[in-house]
């Protein structure tokens, strides 16, 4: 067939593309970084530095624990786990998830309160997806995780944001919190220890936000993916602590505590007073959704029990060192930079918010021409808090997202190459 024939034929194709996708894709982590990485010099003299995605596993430093790759192996060589998955997860997977989060609760969850998913990324989808329904409104924090912005408006779900605020150690701004709810919210989201914000909330404050939920009549949609990876004076409170007061969604995986990213390992667990997920079709929701998508390998989840029971405290308390270490340079280093404000030191997960202050350099105007720019001339990665022509990324103009999660020497030469590339760009003095 001749062109024209094939461009008449090709006009009458009864597909077409998701408009919804387009903004949502825009607005996402991944998104940003691979505009900002763009910029990058393929024949650059120095190798680039990320100080933008958190993925320490790239490093030999954050290697996980020999029990986890054993774990791993066994149970790919005993042939036995080469089967399709229950929909909920396998029952000593979903036993021994239950086991792990009830040591750091007053009460015991059961394997019946526990979902396996793909990730933590997964469980945020299916989360999102179960509480979506017309006119419904969902909770999220400024700055936050971007996911939870991009899964509500492909799913419907109208995001309503609160602050979190830096000159509270980034706390939940409650107050604002009652006022952006109504009659239609579903949840409120938070994410402890914080990504991107690098804070850890106390005890105390998670349970004014048992409080003000209950008073609201919403869920907690927590995100613990961070969880237990604290190195400050706050040391980590899991959100079901409070699950007697308020019903508490706890999302988390494998990925961050052990370092494996990759291995796409999560849950969802469910918590709350008596009867209270009993009695609407969240669950049956999450059960629908959970037939319809994809499940965690099956070896995976058989390994989990070994990997949750057997891995040493000296792994995570290495882990923790690293980190600790790496919060400690980053916070001391970007002290020195005079555009650069960190109002408060990172106790917690793998990132800090920093504020930049523009006013301070001759020819850059935000902080997406920021990072392109430090990405061109030093090939370092830093995030923008917002992306200006392609909507939010983590909601705060002229902020930055800078991950510490890598080997220490490396991060002081990136910090380094940063105060360079500021001083250079700094109006001078007249």
């Amino acid at each position: 067939m001749g062109d024209d024939g094939g461009h008449a034929a090709a006009g009458r194709w009864g597909f077409g593309a998701n408009a919804l996708l387009a903004g949502i894709s825009a607005s996402s982590i991944r998104a940003v970084l691979n505009v900002v990485m763009s910029e990058v010099r393929e024949d650059g003299p120095r190798p680039v530095l990320p100080l933008a995605h958190g993925d320490p596993a790239c490093f030999s430093c954050f290697r996980t624990t020999s029990v986890a790759e054993e774990a791993i192996v066994d149970a790919v060589r005993s042939g036995n786990f080469n089967s399709y998955a229950s929909t909920q997860g396998i029952v000593p997977a979903r036993c021994a998830i239950a086991k792990y989060l009830s040591r750091d609760l007053p009460h015991k969850l059961s394997p019946d309160d526990i979902f396996v998913t793909a990730g933590c990324s997964q469980a945020i989808e299916i989360v999102i997806s179960a509480l979506a329904s017309p006119g419904a409104n969902i909770l999220l924090p400024r700055p936050g995780y971007p996911f939870y912005l991009a899964r509500s408006a492909f799913s419907g779900l109208e995001a309503r944001h609160f602050d979190l605020l830096p000159d509270k150690g980034w706390e939940i701004d409650l107050e604002a919190v009652e006022a952006l709810a109504d009659e239609n919210t579903v949840a409120i989201v938070l994410v402890n220890p914080s990504n991107p914000c690098g804070n850890v909330f106390s005890h105390q404050h998670l349970a004014k936000v048992a409080e003000t939920a209950k008073k609201l009549g919403i869920l907690v949609i927590a995100d613990e993916v961070y969880g237990h990876l604290t190195f400050g004076n706050v040391p980590f409170t899991p959100m079901a602590a409070f699950g007697k007061i308020v019903p508490v969604l706890t999302l988390g995986s494998i990925s961050k505590r052990w370092v494996v990213p990759g291995w796409r390992l999560g849950w969802i667990a469910k918590c709350g007073p008596d009867g209270v997920f009993e009695h609407n079709k969240f669950v049956d929701n999450v059960r629908v959704l959970l037939n319809i998508t994809t499940d965690p390998a099956t070896f995976i989840q058989s390994a989990v029990p070994t990997i949750l029971e057997n891995t040493e405290n000296e792994f995570f308390q290495k882990t923790v060192d690293i980190l600790k270490k790496a919060a400690d340079i980053c916070y001391d280093k970007l002290k020195e930079i005079d555009c650069i404000t960190c109002p408060h030191k990172p106790e917690g997960s793998m990132f800090v918010m920093v504020k930049l202050n523009v006013s301070h350099l001759e020819d850059i105007h935000d902080d997406t021409e920021f990072c392109s720019m430090l990405a061109k001339e030093e090939s370092v990665i830093v995030l923008p808090g917002k992306k200006h022509y392609a909507g939010v990324s983590l909601g705060l103009k002229n902020w930055l997202r800078v991950t510490f999660a890598i080997e220490p020497s490396s991060l002081e030469e990136a910090l380094g190459r940063l105060k360079s590339f500021c001083n250079r760009h700094a109006k001078q003095s007249k």
